[in-house]
């Protein structure tokens, strides 16, 4: 019974991290958006934290285990990919919600290749 109240606790705090990171996205890509309502300074702000490469929709993510770090831009529905969404929870425990910057998952570029290869033949058959 201990082990699925601690399981449900888990499930929210992930569940409650996406819709934070979701959020954080979106306003970040929203930011850049307009340039005449907003300052120079705001823009070149917004600049620093969505890379051009960043499309609206999706957000940069690292695997950082290996030898060499790879990062990755991936489309916002991967974050209803249980694989995925493995990686962030490990993510947490391994670094907190204190990361800064391009999102860190531990794990190998090889690893996160095939999680987001495997999404996208799946989504392709349904079709």
């Amino acid at each position: 019974m201990k082990n699925m109240e601690e399981s449900l606790k888990r499930a929210m705090m992930l569940k409650l991290f996406i819709r934070k990171l979701k959020r954080v996205l979106l306003l970040s890509a929203s930011r850049g958006a307009n340039v005449r309502e907003t300052g120079f300074d705001e823009v070149m702000e917004a600049a620093k934290i969505v890379p051009v490469d960043v499309k609206k929709g999706h957000f940069a993510v690292t695997a950082i285990k290996g030898e060499e770090p790879k990062r990755f831009v991936v489309k916002l529905d991967c974050l209803s990919n249980p694989d995925f969404l493995s990686l962030l929870e490990q993510a947490k425990e391994e670094y907190g919600f204190q990361q800064e910057g391009v999102l860190a998952v531990p794990c190998r570029p090889e690893e996160l290749q095939m999680i987001l290869e495997k999404r996208r033949r799946r989504a392709s058959t349904e079709w």
